[in-house]
């Protein structure tokens, strides 16, 4: 008997010390390369269709480039511009055009930091509440053009989106 309430005992302050330790260890949303992949592809095929020939980058919640894809005519800067909006949509957790909107006072300045571009054409990709990352769109003749081809391609994927836990 007092073995059994030496364990009881035991597994009591084990279960009174798990709050203690909870907040050590997070767990977060990831973004998986297959979604990023497709995010990207539809978004450059939506502005094809458009007759535009652009580059999408995708990044993760931390701004790291998970995917950048580039249509075959767009230039290389397009890639670099697209990277920058994704980036700047994790900086803000807002879309660029919304960041622009927001943060008039500090337009100039955000310009200067390496690896921003407040232009519209950057939105944020969310599921189940969590910002899981970003999609920079560059290459058609502005930036709300590229922004709607970023819209499609979440679209295209939203249903994914909507079913994660």
């Amino acid at each position: 008997m007092k073995n059994v309430l030496n364990k009881f005992y035991f597994l009591i302050i084990l279960l009174m010390a798990h709050p203690v330790y909870s907040d050590d260890v997070s767990s977060i949303r990831q973004m998986s390369f297959g979604l990023a992949t497709d995010i990207a592809k539809h978004a450059v095929d939506a502005c094809f269709e458009q007759g535009y020939q652009v580059a999408a980058v995708v990044v993760d919640r931390a701004s790291n480039v998970l995917v950048s894809i580039r249509h075959q005519n767009a230039n290389k800067f397009t890639a670099e511009i697209a990277n920058r909006k994704a980036n700047t949509v994790i900086l803000g957790g807002v879309s660029t055009a919304e960041f622009k909107r927001n943060r008039v006072d500090i337009l100039a300045e955000m310009n200067l930091v390496d690896g921003i571009m407040v232009l519209e054409g950057g939105l944020p990709i969310h599921a189940a509440g969590s910002l899981l990352g970003g999609i920079g769109v560059s290459g058609a003749p502005g930036g709300e053009r590229d922004a709607v081809c970023a819209q499609k391609a979440i679209d295209a994927v939203q249903e994914r989106l909507d079913f994660v836990e």
